[in-house]
């Protein structure tokens, strides 16, 4: 008896041995995988993310006014398994350090991250298409030049006319 008496004095003295946590400072990891961002303009809305998401967690869908599409993630349902943000070809899905996800029962639902990618439009013919990033076309080609910009620019039925065009000989 006497002897959990004195260890129990010891740590007293020495204080807690666990991080201070949520009453101070803690030790995070820096490969810790947490909360998603999105960077809404490197994202060409290629649906890789939605078909690896471990979880089922990620959603890409019109918005209502057809101007472009909504990209959420459901936190409840993410495991930050992380593959989303391996597979993005452009990287527009990091995870983050943050691990600060406490929130309230009724917020269970409505927990999300959402960004929204709005279409593009094609020059010649006006109309709306999933946006060419420039991290697509630096990862595509070496030297990004006018020529492929005016290209990207163009929904891929007009890119078919002008590249036909081209090919003949016309401008």
């Amino acid at each position: 008896m006497f002897s959990f008496l004195k260890i129990l004095v010891d740590n007293v003295k020495k204080g807690p041995s666990t991080d201070p946590y949520p009453f101070g400072p803690t030790f995070e990891p820096s490969a810790l995988r947490g909360k998603i961002k999105f960077n809404q303009d490197a994202c060409l809305l290629c649906n890789t993310c939605v078909h690896v998401c471990a979880g089922g967690a990620i959603r890409i869908e019109e918005n209502k006014e057809k101007t472009g599409k909504d990209f959420i993630v459901w936190h409840n349902t993410c495991t930050f398994c992380g593959l989303c943000e391996h597979y993005c070809p452009t990287k527009a899905i990091k995870l983050t350090n943050d691990y600060h996800m406490a929130h309230s029962q009724q917020e269970k639902y409505t927990y999300v991250e959402k960004g929204f990618v709005k279409y593009a439009t094609c020059p010649n013919c006006q109309k709306k298409m999933d946006p060419v990033v420039p991290e697509l076309l630096n990862l595509a080609y070496v030297e990004v030049n006018s020529s492929i910009k005016e290209m990207s620019a163009l929904c891929p039925s007009c890119r078919q006319i002008k590249n036909a065009k081209l090919l003949k000989g016309d401008k």
